[in-house]
């Protein structure tokens, strides 16, 4: 048996760096040291730039084989061996109950606090690599105060960061319902994230953001669809928080995906839509979506032709 047949959903070079880059997004705006930032960064272009899948290196020579390589020390090589074993890291967890969106943003030259705040409440995007396919797929441009050569600044500041050049095909792809899964399927599992959490059949957890009182109150979901693991849980953004959003907004997390892949579903407050379940961004969608369902939510057998999870 092979060591790709005995992990077959390991994390991909490119999805191992994508986290650690985030992980160093997040300590950066928590301004940890700046020296254990650039580890984290070094560690992720080394990755990205192995010419094997780091996976098999892991299950062939274990830390051993990771330490070899040039900026990544014990520390490092134990958490590249956790990311492609288990898919998870608990910093990276914490770091994203714990770090605001507007204090990653405004690490980048060109956006201050006052900006940082308008772009997450413009566009709910939560990362640096939400920001860098923002700047690529439009959403950025319309966040008032934001011009074509702030956009561009951005996007240099962001490869630079990740210290390689800008993706813009396979980023503006992201947008693409060809590769993102269609709405149905992210409304059915809010649906049933909210029925869970509403029932109390899910374990919580105690964010430490805007919980001065420590009291684990988050429901948190795990599930897994074919290939592709879920994590859904509410909204613990400061956003949801000022609008009393925060039993409504749901987000959904692919983690098969990488950190760019992640939803919001809120209630529509106005329009054609007012009352429904949307996916924030993909209001089009939505509309065509309900518009081929009937007035009880049932689609009809073309319907479920179109928008079926199944098919995705």
């Amino acid at each position: 048996m092979t060591v790709h047949a005995k992990n077959k959903t390991a994390l991909s070079n490119s999805e191992v760096a994508e986290r650690l880059d985030e992980l160093a997004d997040r300590l950066d705006a928590q301004q940890a040291n700046g020296f254990r930032v650039r580890a984290y960064r070094t560690a992720a272009e080394t990755i990205r730039s192995l010419e094997g899948p780091v996976a098999e290196l892991v299950e062939s020579e274990g830390m051993d084989g990771l330490t070899r390589l040039p900026g990544i020390g014990p520390s490092l090589a134990r958490t590249i061996t956790r990311l492609t074993r288990s898919r998870r890291v608990p910093l990276l967890e914490r770091l994203r109950r714990d770090t605001m969106p507007e204090a990653m943003f405004a690490t980048v030259p060109g956006i201050g606090r006052e900006m940082a705040a308008r772009i997450h409440e413009a566009t709910g995007i939560e990362t640096l690599a939400d920001l860098e396919t923002a700047a690529y797929d439009g959403r950025l441009s319309r966040v008032p105060g934001i011009g074509p050569k702030r956009i561009l600044a951005v996007r240099e500041s962001l490869a630079s960061r990740f210290r390689r050049r800008p993706e813009p095909a396979r980023r503006m792809a992201m947008s693409d319902n060809s590769i993102e899964p269609p709405v149905d399927h992210l409304l059915s599992l809010d649906k049933e994230y909210r029925e869970k959490a509403a029932s109390d059949r899910l374990p919580r957890i105690a964010p430490r953001r805007f919980n001065p009182t420590g009291v684990a109150w988050l429901p948190v979901w795990e599930t897994q669809r074919g290939e592709d693991r879920y994590t859904v849980m509410y909204s613990n953004t400061a956003r949801a928080h000022e609008l009393g959003a925060v039993h409504d907004w749901v987000v959904i997390y692919c983690r098969t995906a990488g950190p760019a892949a992640q939803w919001t579903i809120v209630t529509s407050q106005f329009g054609a839509l007012k009352g429904r379940r949307i996916v924030r961004g993909r209001e089009a969608e939505c509309r065509r979506y309900y518009a081929a369902s009937n007035a009880d939510g049932e689609q009809s057998p073309v319907a479920r032709t179109l928008f079926s999870s199944e098919s995705w």
